[in-house]
């Protein structure tokens, strides 16, 4: 990241960017700097937050969530409601309008077509859409008219903003991406790299886990808009480095994911800073995943991790269960995030209404219960100060993503797992290749060739239903959906498959609530398939240039760039 190195790229970018009139382009270059690097920019081909970041200030979706968690419209004329007619009185459709006049970065007309094919392309059955759950219980989408789309469900849906709602859900266009459909998907290296977009900027050039040039797009709705004329999306590196970029060196505008301890931020964001440090509490949670599957490398690389084989270890509850209770997690918000994180036993922890407020029984470190769970599950103290059972040793792998303050996580947790008896082997891999999605590459988080992995994510909007959604049984990553897919953990109970169908089909928001916190249970509590540890704050930084930036944690963080602009 040397200045000079940013400054020549300014140069390029600058002289690639069409001549605007007053206000779009006049600020110059934003440089972003994402530390763990984008490797595509289609995020229905990666559930990797860093690639859905990058992904939305290129393609958009028809409405969006604020700050505040309230949808708006961003392709569409308006957010469809019973009330104005835009949901069926009897909640078996939905009609989306779209705004008049909308181009392609291509200066092609926008179209219901597009819209239909975005539903088809992610609802392929061979393609393993990374965003499958945003479309539960579709039956139906066509296009009305040119500007008019309805989408059928194959029953009463009370929320049925899941389609085309949130970065994680945005158009594609049909002319672009026709020949990508299925299997086919992986291969169209070009549309994937370089979506022809609505959204305030276009890609110039893509450079897999390295940086993104952009520039605005002339054809942008808003002819004002964006301010900046070109933007540097650097990828790689660490955190640290990152916030240095921006609070010391002021080398970029914007460092975003500053997964750092309290003490190093408040180390670099005293007197003289040249930025500041922005954070809002969403529903970042920060969890182990426990393998249910099998992902020894002995077995075919086709069977590891998947259903064919359950886990030797953890497929006993006990086991996860003696797991979650070795871990203290009050040190673990001490040590990794101050104010900027919680404790937790929920997947889900806002808001209030969704969260169960009863499940708190993770959150005193418990080594005696932990040890005693153990012994009942056969496993038994060996003289190497492990434990055994059937000649085995209970030795279990543990993965994640390259950052300091989850191999701090990882050096914790082996310590308090060692004082049980488990033997763990820790492993970090680079994060923009571990939250990828190259069904190539062994070493993503969605194959899952581990015992145990540690990473966070969230869902957009205010109301869990599609995140939720994610673990039922046919959304677990394998070979026939190019290992793409949500469940991440292969859980799969029939009865947790009932409960999201029963939520898509419950408009009480006290019921809602209900149902959400039983599913959040059944994960957590019930089964310790998913181990929560930190409520996390999402936390960036920003320069002290910068004007408009306003950090969503219910939708992408660059929600509103076309809003930004350099301080005069």
């Amino acid at each position: 990241m040397k200045m000079k190195s940013l400054m020549l790229g300014a140069a390029a970018l600058l002289a690639a960017a069409p001549a605007f009139g007053a206000g779009r382009g006049s600020d110059g270059q934003l440089n972003l700097l994402y530390w763990q690097a984008p490797s595509i920019m289609n995020p229905y081909l990666s559930s990797g937050t860093k690639d859905l970041e990058a992904s939305s200030i290129v393609i958009e979706p028809l409405a969006r969530y604020n700050p505040k968690g309230e949808m708006i419209p961003y392709l569409a004329a308006d957010i469809p409601t019973v009330a104005n007619g835009g949901v069926s009185k009897d909640l078996m459709s939905i009609t989306w309008k779209l705004k008049p006049g909308l181009k392609w970065s291509d200066g092609s007309a926008v179209t219901a077509d597009d819209v239909v094919f975005t539903g088809e392309y992610c609802m392929d059955p061979k393609g393993g859409c990374a965003q499958l759950s945003h479309f539960q219980n579709v039956s139906k989408i066509e296009a009305v008219d040119p500007l008019t789309v309805k989408i059928t469900y194959k029953q009463p849906m009370p929320d049925p903003y899941g389609p085309f709602v949130s970065y994680e859900s945005p158009i594609l266009q049909k002319k672009q991406f026709e020949k990508c459909m299925g299997a086919a998907a992986p291969t169209c290296t070009q549309a994937n790299f370089n979506p022809i977009g609505t959204g305030p900027f276009e890609v110039v050039n893509f450079k897999p886990n390295d940086v993104i040039q952009l520039k605005a797009n002339p054809n942008y709705r808003d002819p004002n808009k964006p301010a900046f004329a070109t933007v540097n999306f650097k990828g790689g590196g660490d955190a640290a480095a990152a916030a240095r970029a921006v609070f010391q060196t002021g080398e970029y505008d914007y460092a975003w994911n500053l997964q750092l301890s309290p003490d190093v931020l408040k180390g670099m964001t005293g007197a003289g800073a040249k930025g500041k440090v922005v954070a809002a509490f969403g529903s970042l949670v920060e969890r182990l995943e426990m393998n249910l599957t099998d992902p020894s490398s002995s077995l075919p690389a086709d069977e590891r991790s998947t259903a064919k084989h359950p886990n030797p270890i953890l497929s006993d509850k006990r086991v996860r269960e003696a797991l979650s209770m070795a871990i203290d997690r009050n040190l673990l918000v001490q040590v990794g995030y101050g104010a900027a994180g919680k404790p937790t036993c929920n997947l889900v922890p806002a808001p209030a209404a969704y969260a169960d407020e009863n499940n708190t029984g993770c959150l005193k470190q418990d080594i005696a219960g932990a040890k005693k769970l153990l012994d009942e599950a056969g496993w038994k103290m060996g003289a190497d100060g492990f434990r055994h059972k059937d000649g085995k040793k209970l030795v279990l792998s543990y993965q994640t993503s390259t950052n300091a303050v989850r191999q701090d996580f990882q050096a914790l947790i082996k310590q308090w797992w060692k004082e049980i008896g488990v033997d763990t082997q820790l492993r970090n891999i680079n994060a923009s290749v571990f939250f990828g999605g190259d069904p190539g590459s062994p070493d993503t988080f969605q194959k899952f060739y581990a015992d145990v992995e540690m990473y966070a994510n969230n869902f957009s909007g205010t109301d869990p239903q599609t995140y939720l959604s994610m673990y039922t049984c046919d959304k677990a990553p394998r070979p026939a959906t190019q290992w793409q897919g949500e469940n991440i953990n292969r859980y799969c109970d029939p009865a947790y498959d009932k409960l999201v169908a029963e939520l898509g089909q419950t408009a009480d928001l006290a019921k809602r609530g209900e149902l959400a916190k039983k599913m959040n249970d059944m994960l957590t509590k019930d089964t310790f398939t998913i181990v929560p540890l930190v409520w996390r704050g999402t936390t960036s930084g920003v320069a002290n240039s910068i004007a408009g930036e306003d950090i969503n944690p219910w939708d992408s963080e660059l929600w509103n760039i076309a809003d930004w602009s350099r301080k005069k």
